[in-house]
C-alpha cells in the first residue's frame, strides 16, 4: 500500500502518477530550482493512492461510474444534474481513518515549521493534468486562505469532489480519457500574502503568436485567482529573453490594465467564504502593479524554469505584501502554441469592407468568427445556446466549456489574456475578445456581428457579418528570391505575428504610428506639464491620467516610444529594422491630445513643417531629443543594434548635414555601435543630387508616394487628381532609376518602402531589373510578391 501523504521536497517530475502534475512540478522546483533563487512555498500533497482508497470505501467508485456510463455530456442540463449529485456524495463521504490521521500529522508539522498565523492554499492536482498533450488546468477547485485542520480536511474533500465538475467530466469524455484512470491529489501549501501584494500568470512564449523569445507576464493587485478567473483586466508585460540573458534592460512592453477589483482575505474561516472581491482605489488602478525590477526578476525565474523543463511553461506567481518577495506558486507546460508543429502559416484577414466597431477588448487568438449574439448571464441557461452563435457574457470560467466549443466566437466584459476563458478559447481555436467592459450592454441577442482577433492586440466586434479570408502559406516551400523583401509594419501590436512571415527585416517602421497609438499626446504638451507650465485644467487631468504609471511625462514618452521600437526590433532580430523618425504633418500633430495649441495652420501641410526641417527647428528641439533618447536606449542599453535610423523629407544638403550633426549630439552617431542612418529619398532634389546627399547617409530608402506626388506636381490627398497618381509614370521611374544608380555606384544601401511595389507587380519587377537592393512591402503582399519574383528570376 502506497503512502497517503508526500512532502514537496521529496517529489519530482517522475511522481505525476502519485501526486498529479501540479504537485509533482512543485516538488521538482523545490528540489532543483531553489538554489537558483526560485522560491516555492512549502507544503505537502495527498497521493493518488489515498484518493483511490477514499473512493474504494463503501464502493463509492462503482456508484460514480454507474452514473457516468450512461451520461450524455452534450445534454448540459443532465450533465449539471449528475455532476452535482456526484459531488455532494463525495463531500459527505468519510475519509478512511488512516488518511485523516496522516493529513492531521502533516498539518501539525507544517504549523510547527510556519507558525499558527499562517493560512493555506488547498489545490487540486490531477494525475493526467498539465501533461503536454492534455490540458486539465483550471478544471478542479482551489481553496485559498484556509485556516485550521478541520477546514483543511473539508477543503481536501471538496478538491476530490471537483474531479467531477461539469467541465471536467465533459473534457475527459471529449478528450477520450476514461473517468476512472484519472486520480486526484490535494496540495496543501503555505499562502503567499499576495492579498496585500500582487499576483498573476506568466508564459515563456507569446500566447497569441507563439513567438518564443519573449516572456509574457500578467499582474494585478490581490490574490491571483482574480486574474485566472478573468474577474480583472490585469497589467501586461513582455520581456525579451536574449536581453535578459545578457543582463541588459529587457522589458519590451508595459501595459496598464483596469485592475478595478482585487481578491483579498475575509474574516470568515468557512471553506468557500475565505476570500472576497473589493474595489481597488482609483489612484492605484492607473499605476503598474509591478516595478521594472520585479518584472525582470519574475522573467528571470521564468527563464530558469523553462530551461530546466526544456519546454515553454505556464507559471503562476505571487508577490508577498508582507515580506516583499516574489514566489512561484505553480508551473506547468504551455499546452497550446507549443503543440502547434509544422511549417504552415495560417492568417485570417478581414475583407476590405468594414462596419461600425461595437465593442473592443483584448484579442485572444488570431482568428475571425461571425454569427448571431447570444448573451448568457447564468450558467443554468447554457441549454439555450445554439451552435455557431457568438457567446457574450460578463465573464466565463471553465464551467462554461461545454458550450464554448460550440461558439463561433466569445466576447466578455472582464478578463485578461491569461484567464481560464482565454486559455480555453485558445485550446478550442475559437476567437475571443475579453475585457471589453460593456459587451453585455451593447450587444443584444440575435444581433449579427463579426469578431476579429486578426488585427493586433485589440480585438474588434463589428456590426454585421463581414467577409474575411484565410491565407495559408507553406513556409518550408519558399524559394530563393533575388532581392531582399522586407515589410512595412505600422504598429508593434502585430510584430510577433508578422515576423512569422518570410522576410528580411522591416524596411519601414513609422515612429509617428507608435506615437499616435502608444502615446496619443502632443510631445510639447508633455514637456510643458513636466516643466510646470500652466495647461488647461481638463487637458492636465487627461494627461496625468494617461501617464500615471510613469514617473514623469517625459519618461512616459521616452519609455513608450522605446517599448514600441524594441518590440519591432526584437520580433525581427537579427534582421534590420529601419525606424523612420516621426513624420507627422502639422495637421496630424494637431490631432494629438493638446496638439492644436502647438501646431501652425498650414495651407498645404504635405510640403510644410515636417521631416528634417522640423527636427532642426528650435521649437521642436526638445521633442526630437526625446525621440533620440528612446532610440539610443533601445540600441545601446537593450542591445537591439539591428535598429537603423531613417530621416524623412530632407530638402537640402544643409538639412542633411544639420540633422546628422543633431543625431550625433543626441548620442546617435553614424558608425558608432554599428549605427547606420538612412535617408528617405522622396523629393526630386534627392534623386537629382543623389551623389551629394549620399555623402551624409548610409543609403537611401525610396519613398515612392511622396516622390510621385512631387515629381508629377499633384496632391495625392485630392480626389480631383487622384486618378493621375501612378508610380509607374516615366518621370517618376526616371527619378527612382537615378537614386538606385547613385547608391549602387557608391555601394550603399538602396531600398524602396513606398506603396508602389505592393500595389503594382510590374513595378516590383522593373525595380528588380534596376538593381534595387530591397523592397519593403505591406505584410499581406509579401508571400505573393515573393513567389512571383522568385518565379521570374528562375526564368
Amino acid at each position: 500500500m502506497g503512502s497517503n501523504v508526500e512532502w514537496f521536497k521529496d517529489l519530482g517530475l517522475g511522481d505525476v502518477e502519485r501526486v498529479g502534475g501540479k504537485n509533482a512540478s512543485l516538488g521538482e522546483m523545490v528540489q532543483h530550482l531553489s538554489k537558483a533563487g526560485v522560491s516555492v512555498p512549502d507544503g505537502f500533497a495527498t497521493t493518488a493512492d489515498a484518493y483511490r482508497r477514499f473512493l474504494a470505501e463503501g464502493d463509492l467508485a462503482t456508484t460514480i461510474n454507474d452514473q457516468l456510463d450512461s451520461l450524455d455530456v452534450d445534454d448540459v442540463q443532465e450533465l449539471a444534474r449528475v455532476g452535482r449529485g456526484i459531488r455532494e456524495t463525495i463531500e459527505n463521504h468519510p475519509f478512511p481513518a488512516d488518511l485523516e490521521e496522516d493529513i492531521r500529522a502533516a498539518y501539525e508539522r507544517l504549523v510547527g515549521d510556519q507558525g499558527e498565523d499562517v493560512s493555506w492554499a488547498v489545490r487540486s492536482s490531477a494525475t493526467a493534468e498539465d501533461l503536454p498533450d492534455a490540458s486539465f488546468a483550471g478544471q478542479q477547485e482551489t481553496f485559498l486562505n484556509v485556516r485550521g485542520i478541520d477546514n483543511i480536511l473539508h477543503a481536501i474533500k471538496l478538491v476530490f469532489a471537483s474531479l467531477y465538475n461539469d467541465r471536467a467530466i465533459s473534457y475527459r469524455v471529449h478528450s477520450d480519457f476514461a473517468h476512472d484512470v484519472v486520480a486526484l491529489s490535494a496540495g496543501v501549501q503555505r499562502m503567499v500574502r499576495s492579498d496585500i501584494g500582487a499576483s498573476g500568470v506568466m508564459f515563456t512564449i507569446d500566447t497569441e503568436s507563439g513567438f518564443e523569445d519573449a516572456v509574457f507576464i500578467t499582474s494585478s493587485y490581490g490574490l491571483g485567482e482574480a486574474v485566472v478567473q478573468g474577474a480583472v483586466n490585469p497589467d501586461e508585460f513582455y520581456v525579451y529573453k536574449p536581453a535578459l540573458r545578457a543582463q541588459r534592460p529587457a522589458i519590451l512592453k508595459r501595459g496598464v490594465g483596469g485592475k478595478a477589483t482585487k481578491m483579498v482575505y475575509t474574516q470568515d474561516a468557512s471553506v468557500g467564504r475565505t476570500v472576497e472581491f473589493v474595489p481597488v482605489e482609483e489612484a492605484e488602478r492607473g499605476r503598474l502593479s509591478l516595478t521594472d525590477e520585479e518584472v525582470t526578476e519574475l522573467a528571470t525565474h521564468a527563464l530558469r524554469i523553462e530551461e530546466h523543463y526544456g519546454r515553454p511553461m505556464d507559471i503562476e506567481w505571487g508577490k508577498d505584501g508582507a515580506d516583499g518577495r516574489l514566489y512561484i506558486l505553480q508551473a506547468r507546460p504551455e499546452t497550446v502554441k507549443s503543440r502547434q508543429t509544422g511549417s504552415s502559416l495560417e492568417r485570417y484577414v478581414m475583407g476590405k469592407e468594414r462596419s461600425e466597431v461595437l465593442v473592443e477588448g483584448r484579442a485572444i487568438g488570431q482568428k475571425i468568427g461571425a454569427g448571431a449574439v447570444r448573451r448568457l448571464t447564468d450558467i443554468d441557461k447554457m441549454h439555450e445556446f445554439v451552435p455557431g452563435e457568438v457567446l457574450v457574457a460578463d465573464m466565463t470560467d471553465p464551467d462554461w466549456e461545454p458550450i464554448m466549443k460550440r461558439a463561433s466566437a466569445i466576447v466578455t466584459n472582464r478578463g485578461g489574456r491569461t484567464c481560464h476563458a482565454a486559455i480555453i478559447a485558445r485550446e478550442l481555436g475559437i476567437p475571443a475578445v475579453v475585457g471589453t467592459g460593456n459587451a453585455t450592454e451593447t450587444l443584444t441577442d440575435g444581433r449579427e456581428v463579426t469578431v476579429s482577433c486578426a488585427e493586433g492586440d485589440t480585438g474588434l466586434v463589428y456590426e454585421g457579418v463581414l467577409d474575411f479570408q484565410v491565407d495559408r502559406t507553406e513556409l518550408d516551400q519558399m524559394p530563393e528570391v533575388p532581392v531582399k523583401l522586407m515589410m512595412n509594419v505600422g504598429t508593434p501590436d502585430q510584430a510577433f505575428e508578422f515576423s512569422r512571415l518570410p522576410h528580411h527585416g522591416i524596411g519601414l517602421a513609422r515612429l509617428e504610428f507608435i506615437i499616435n497609438r502608444q502615446i496619443g499626446i502632443h510631445p510639447k504638451a508633455l514637456l510643458d506639464l513636466q516643466a510646470g507650465r500652466t495647461l488647461d485644467p481638463g487637458l492636465t487631468s487627461q494627461i496625468e491620467a494617461l501617464t500615471a504609471a510613469y514617473d514623469s511625462p517625459r519618461e512616459f514618452f521616452v519609455k513608450r516610444v522605446a517599448e514600441g521600437v524594441a518590440t519591432l526590433a526584437a520580433a525581427f532580430a537579427p534582421e534590420p529594422v529601419i525606424v523612420r523618425m516621426s513624420d507627422f504633418k502639422s495637421n496630424e500633430y494637431a490631432n494629438l491630445i493638446g496638439g492644436t495649441a502647438y501646431e501652425p495652420d498650414e495651407e498645404n501641410p504635405m510640403i510644410g513643417y515636417r521631416g528634417a526641417s522640423r527636427y532642426l527647428s528650435e521649437d521642436f528641439a526638445e521633442c526630437f531629443s526625446m525621440e533620440c533618447e528612446a532610440l539610443r536606449y533601445v540600441r545601446d542599453e537593450m542591445g537591439l543594434t539591428n535598429v537603423k535610423v531613417m530621416i524623412p523629407f530632407v530638402r537640402t544638403l544643409g538639412e542633411a548635414e544639420g540633422v546628422i550633426d543633431l543625431l550625433a549630439q543626441h548620442g546617435l552617431k553614424r558608425g558608432e555601435n554599428d549605427l547606420q542612418v538612412v535617408m528617405m529619398c522622396e523629393i526630386p532634389s534627392n534623386a537629382v543630387n543623389a551623389e551629394a546627399f549620399l555623402q551624409h547617409f548610409d543609403g537611401f530608402s525610396i519613398g515612392s508616394n511622396d516622390m510621385t506626388q512631387l515629381t508629377l506636381g499633384l496632391d495625392r490627398d485630392s480626389g480631383l487628381v487622384a486618378d493621375k497618381f501612378d508610380e509607374r509614370d516615366p518621370a517618376v521611374k526616371k527619378m527612382l532609376s537615378m537614386a538606385i544608380e547613385a547608391c549602387r555606384a557608391q555601394d550603399k544601401y538602396v531600398g524602396i518602402c513606398g506603396q508602389g511595389p505592393s500595389d503594382h507587380p510590374d513595378l516590383a519587377e522593373w525595380l528588380l531589373d534596376q538593381g534595387i537592393g530591397s523592397m519593403s512591402l505591406n505584410p499581406d503582399t509579401v508571400v505573393e510578391t515573393w513567389m512571383r519574383l522568385a518565379k521570374r528570376a528562375a526564368g
